[in-house]
């Protein structure tokens, strides 16, 4: 991952009690594992052993990757968001121009993306199409199954 990663004190505070639980309890389940399947004899045909070091290896990557997400990110509070423009975390009601539906989104990072709870990324077609537009504004976004217009409705913190 690359570059600034803007999230919230409330998402920080999360990604950091994560990556402490894989740090302390995770690794010690893996460690009890591997411990286990050691103890069953011949590593070489041991299966338990090779899925038990595998483990290990995503378990270790997953906490390289939430590290990396720690150290570029930055704390971007509700009051310091610019609601005159869609900008991100913001929470942006937009309408369906072609049929007419209205939904509500928060443009978040990619890492606090979340559809079903209305987080949408900024980096997704739609979150790019929406960046910097007013409300009023019609924004066309180019989207897997063609051009979609959404008229901006209100733009909230």
């Amino acid at each position: 991952m690359s570059g600034i990663n803007y999230v919230t004190k409330e998402t920080l505070d999360l990604m950091m009690s994560e990556l402490t639980q894989l740090k302390t309890k995770g690794r010690a389940e893996i460690a009890r594992a591997i411990s286990e399947a050691r103890e069953k004899g011949d590593l070489k045909e041991n299966a338990e052993y090779d899925a038990a070091k595998e483990a290990q290896g995503l378990h270790e990557a997953k906490i390289a990757t939430l590290e990396n997400a720690i150290a570029v990110s930055r704390i971007v509070s509700a009051d310091a968001i610019d609601t005159s423009k869609v900008s991100i975390l913001c929470k942006v009601t937009i309408t369906n121009v072609a049929n007419k539906k209205t939904v509500t989104y928060q443009i978040v990072s990619e890492t606090e993306a979340d559809l079903k709870a209305g987080k949408i990324s900024v980096t997704s077609p739609i979150g790019k199409g929406l960046l910097g537009k007013h409300v009023g504004e019609v924004a066309e976004v180019q989207a897997p199954n063609g051009q979609v217009k959404f008229k901006i409705d209100n733009i909230t913190a």
